[in-house]
């Protein structure tokens, strides 16, 4: 009967136990099932013609980010700048438009520059969710091959850069 009036102060150290643990992980770290698969087969069309369609086979040849973003999305625009850099310093980015409008899309990177070699116009949602989306931004690394080597979720800025992409890549740059 005793062990009654403790079963509060045991659910209290439980609770605390399970949100202290929380606190060790870093959000944009979220695990993937793909790290170290090929990037799904898909056949959607690009962003700037609705009548030309993209593969998983389009995507392999060279190292390359794919970010998925959507102008519905803030912090795609914070980020934007920064994709921006990485484009004009060499590094292959392809663009996922996530569950977005097409003509709100291409408008959104005619005021903004376009950061992207290609971009897959994802309307539905279908290769985001075969990727695992949460949500935009999401960045995703994959290397010649089209194997997923990593992925982020959230803001990629000049501190996650360095600290989760840079390493891929031999040359350096600033």
């Amino acid at each position: 009967m005793r062990i009654i009036l403790f079963a509060p102060l045991m659910v209290f150290f439980a609770i605390a136990i399970l949100l202290w643990s929380a606190l060790e992980r870093e959000p944009g770290k979220l695990p993937s099932a793909l790290i170290g698969k090929p990037f799904p087969e898909f056949s959607l069309t690009k962003l700037s013609a609705h009548n030309q369609y993209l593969s998983a086979e389009d995507l392999s040849g060279a190292l390359a980010l794919i970010n998925v973003w959507a102008t519905w999305c803030y912090a795609c625009k914070l980020e934007h700048p920064y994709l921006q850099k990485l484009a004009s310093n060499g590094i292959k980015i392809i663009g996922i438009n996530y569950k977005d409008n097409r003509k709100a899309a291409i408008a959104w990177l005619e005021r903004l520059g376009n950061p992207y070699s290609v971009i897959i116009f994802d309307e539905e949602g279908s290769l985001g969710l075969d990727i695992g989306v949460s949500g935009a931004p999401e960045t995703f690394l994959i290397d010649k091959q089209g194997i997923i080597l990593h992925r982020r979720v959230g803001i990629l800025d000049q501190k996650v850069w360095e600290k989760e992409f840079s390493h891929y890549y031999s040359d350096s740059w600033e």
